[in-house]
This record gives structure tokens, sequence and C-alpha cells, in this order.
């Protein structure tokens, strides 16, 4: 039996993708990325200064936060606040890691961007729409800085985008929803550069295993799915030849 996506689309396709600029009125970048039903307020910030391991070494910082308003699920969720739980801190390191990939540090300076991604709506995919608007929201933000006169090169040398993908039923799904993540048997969270090289996977078998075939197709729809993502931030972004130095 094949799987029915519930919205009616085909395995290879995404959900409708978006992002609203400068949804912010004091962070320098900031944006409201939807992915279907999923909208998550990705917003950059900038401080001088970076962690003690990075002093006096000429280079900047990148790190991020992210939270789960407590209404952006049907049962409230209550506000993590002296401790974050396993899934938080493990996703907004992802976040970091993924972004840094996209940041030449040096022509940053000694700077600390923080990429905050809020979710007000969840449906699935919080984490790589979390990523992939909070690119656009560090375009914003260099963009900025370049308009001030606080930096004289863009320090973007990449662009990150991350999607998801899975197996319902033995095939594979791009993009999965609330109800295709709850029952797929491998759920795959990929994170790729503007060349489609992997910046990271994070991926399982929530049953059984699956075949070195099945990863390369659920592989194949991801690099799919990013590059149309890879599209719609650069039509997102004015002013992409002058902040891109890539």
């Amino acid at each position: 039996m094949v799987w029915q996506r519930p919205d009616g689309r085909q395995p290879y396709e995404l959900r409708p993708i978006s992002f609203d600029n400068g949804f912010t009125r004091f962070a320098p970048g900031s944006v409201l990325a939807k992915c279907g039903d999923t909208q998550v307020l990705c917003t950059v910030s900038v401080s001088e200064g970076v962690p003690k391991f990075l002093v006096g070494t000429g280079k900047g910082w990148l790190t991020s936060e992210y939270r789960m308003l407590p209404s952006a699920t049907q049962q409230r969720q209550a506000r993590e606040l002296l401790k974050l739980s396993g899934r938080t801190q493990e996703i907004q390191r992802l976040i970091g890691r993924s972004l840094r990939a996209a940041i030449d540090f040096e022509a940053l300076g000694e700077r600390t961007l923080t990429v905050d991604a809020d979710v007000l709506q969840a449906d699935a995919g919080t984490r790589t729409t979390a990523i992939t608007g909070g690119f656009v929201a560090l375009a914003n933000a260099v963009s900025h800085l370049l308009q001030q006169g606080i930096l004289e090169r863009s320090p973007l040398c990449g662009q990150v985008a991350a999607i998801s993908v899975g197996l319902l039923q033995g095939e594979a799904y791009l993009d999965l929803n609330y109800i295709e993540d709850v029952a797929a048997t491998v759920d795959f969270n990929v994170v790729m550069n503007q060349h489609l090289g992997i910046i990271e996977l994070q991926g399982t078998a929530e049953e059984g295993s699956y075949s070195r075939t099945q990863l390369n197709q659920l592989l194949d729809f991801a690099e799919k799915g990013i590059e149309q993502l890879l599209i719609a931030q650069r039509e997102a972004i004015a002013d992409w030849d002058v902040l891109f130095s890539g």
C-alpha cells in the first residue's frame, strides 16, 4: 500500500515556502520563515566581542538559540526557563553549526552573531525551517552591517539550507509534515550548502533498519528539495550579488 500524503503532494514535493523579511523592527536581520504550516521567526543580533577562546584572533563567532512557543503545538508546552531540554539544546547547536558554514569569520572580525529561532507554529520541520530561514535573516543582518559601514566586505562565503526526508511504507518522501513525521519508520534531517555539499546528516530508523539503496534515494530527494530552497533564499535576498562573496 502506497502512503497517501494528507495534503496531496507528490513524494518529491516541498510544502509551500516563503520568507517575510524585516518581520521585526529592531533586529539587524529578521525573517518569518514559513514551510507549510510550520512558522519560525528567525532574527539575527550583532554584538561586539567574541568568546574567550577567540579573543585576539581577529575572528568572529556565530551562535544560536532555539525555542518553541507554548502555543506552537496543539497542546500548550511549558516554557523552558532555567533548564533547557536535551532536544532544545541539540537543535540550537545544529542551527549554529550549520550557519557557521556560511561565514568567513576573519571578514566578520571580533563580533558575535546570535541567531534566534522562535517557533510560532509547529507542523514538523522546525529545525530545518530554522536553518533555512536563519540563513536569510543572516544575509539581512550582513546587509545592515555593510550599509552602516561596520563591515567593509561581506563575510558570507556560502549558502545553507536544510530539509527533512523520511521513509513511509518503505518509500522516500520529502519535507515531512507532523502526521508523516510521526508515521515515518526512518527520519532524516539534511543540511547542505550551495554546491549540495553535505554539512550535516541527522537520521535514524525508528523501526527496524534501512538499506543503502533507500539512503541514496532519501539523499536524492533531499538534494532536489534543497535546490529549490536555495533558489527561494536567493529570490528573498534583494542584494544577493553584493552579499555573496563565495
